[in-house]
């Protein structure tokens, strides 16, 4: 088994919850947003990521969960945890498919430490649920304050690879180390 059966995720701060409605205007900012998408192949333009939406809405984010504020439910951003294509560059098992965790959030939640809360919260929950097996984090190499963020989280850099016109950096870590106590 390699996804989650909860529905709900929560930590202190934040309720990691499945897409609704209310939720488009957060998501196509952080489609749109040219800051926001720097590393991750640059802006979208606001009427394909509606489209998108408007076609496939929930199931855009397979895996996934909308990132929201505890008191007030806002949107502040989206976590991807959910097996990486064997077909795509950047695994630690030849066959490929290890559980990936990805994570953007709106250019106002930078820096409060949201991302890393989102992260163990649902970390935390698949190492409950999971058997123990590898977790992939892949970023552009330039993008220092993720791979900065994926070492307070406990991955180890493993190696980098060439893709979307850029170097990748790849890290993994196992999900039995998120047991217990806070690992930063």
């Amino acid at each position: 088994m390699t996804s989650l059966s909860a529905d709900v995720i929560e930590s202190d701060r934040l309720v990691l919850r499945k897409m609704r409605d209310t939720d488009r205007e957060g998501l196509i900012e952080v489609f749109t947003d040219p800051e926001v998408r720097a590393y991750l192949g640059g802006p979208r333009p606001r009427s394909a990521v509606e489209q998108f939406l408007d076609q496939f809405g929930a199931a855009a984010l397979p895996g996934g969960y909308i990132i929201a504020d505890k008191q007030t439910d806002e949107f502040v951003g989206m976590l991807g945890f959910s097996p990486r294509a064997a077909d795509l560059p950047g695994h630690v098992d030849p066959k490929g498919e290890e559980l990936e965790l990805s994570y953007v959030l709106r250019r106002n939640a930078w820096g409060s430490g949201l991302a890393f809360e989102a992260s163990t919260a649902i970390l935390r929950a698949a190492a409950e649920e999971l058997p123990d097996q590898p977790v992939l984090v892949t970023t552009q190499t330039a993008n220092h304050r993720a791979r900065k963020l994926a070492g307070r989280l406990g991955f180890e850099e493993v190696s980098t690879f060439q893709a979307y016109e850029a170097e990748q950096t790849l890290a993994v870590t196992s999900l039995h180390s998120f047991r217990g106590p806070d690992p930063g």
